[in-house]
This record gives structure tokens, C-alpha cells and sequence, in this order.
């Protein structure tokens, strides 16, 4: 009797060390906060999409590392992004009015629905869709950003 609770006490105090030593060398993880001001629609929903390199940035609806739509109740909203790993992220926004979850586009590629882009870069015919490194930005422990939605091309 004596022996089974040795090993009882034994293996119980492994199985905590280990599990300690999970928790010990879990990779910090960050919250993302954006702020999305200028929504001119008060129907449909904006979706969000977080990337962390220019890989599929910002259209892509498959290679992003987070992405949530919310339901539009105003000209502003705030959404929170959980379990981020520090580093460079850029955030691409859409005002999904028909429910497709992407950017619609007419066949010049100009936006038909609205868009904003995290660091709110210049938009137009000539600069093209923002790159990744002009529009990405350090994320730590808490980050907030603002993003101003865009319902034309910049002049």
C-alpha cells in the first residue's frame, strides 16, 4: 500500500511539473484594438482581416492570421483581436453590404463597397492597393489603432 502511494505522489508531481512548465514557456500573447470611425452605412456588417506579412494582403480571405465581422450599429465601432503574437501586423476593413465577406470591385478593380486599411494610407488609381510594409504596425502587449473608412479613391 505504502509503495502504490509513493508512485501515486510521484506521478501526480510530474504531471503538475509539466504542466507548470507549459504554462512557464507560453509565448506571451497580445490584444489588438481597432477603432473604425467614418462608417456611412447603418446596414450590413464590417469584417476585418489581420495579416502578418504581405502574403494575400489585403484581399486575400484565406491567408489572414485573425478575422471577425460585426454587425454595423453606428458610424464607429471597436473590435477586439485576442491571442496575437508580438510583431508587424496590418489590418485591411470592409464594409461587407451584401454579405460576401469581401470587397467587391467593379472590373477597373475600384472598391464598390467601402475599405480602410490600418496607418490609413492614400488609396487612388495611381498608388494602387497599399502595400503590407506601408500599412503594418507593431503589435506588444495592448495596441490600439484607428482606421477611417474610405468610400472613394484618394485624389
Amino acid at each position: 500500500m505504502l509503495k502504490i502511494s509513493k508512485f501515486s505522489s510521484l506521478a501526480l508531481a510530474t504531471v503538475m511539473s509539466i504542466s507548470l512548465a507549459k504554462t512557464v514557456n507560453a509565448e506571451p500573447t497580445s490584444t489588438l484594438t481597432v477603432v473604425i470611425n467614418g462608417i456611412h452605412h447603418q446596414k450590413g456588417q464590417i469584417c476585418l482581416r489581420i495579416f502578418s506579412s504581405d502574403q494575400g494582403f489585403p484581399f486575400s480571405d484565406t491567408s489572414e492570421v485573425q478575422s471577425g465581422c460585426t454587425q454595423i450599429k453606428g458610424s464607429s465601432l471597436t473590435k477586439q483581436f485576442y491571442g496575437l503574437k508580438p510583431g508587424n501586423y496590418a489590418v485591411a476593413v470592409i464594409d461587407d453590404q451584401n454579405g460576401n465577406h469581401k470587397l467587391d470591385r467593379n472590373f477597373l478593380g475600384i472598391p464598390q463597397e467601402g475599405f480602410g486599411i490600418s496607418n490609413n494610407p492614400i488609396v487612388s488609381i495611381t498608388t494602387g492597393a497599399p502595400k503590407f510594409r506601408d500599412s503594418s504596425f507593431s503589435v506588444r502587449k495592448n495596441t490600439i489603432i484607428k482606421i477611417f473608412m474610405k468610400y472613394s479613391l484618394d485624389s
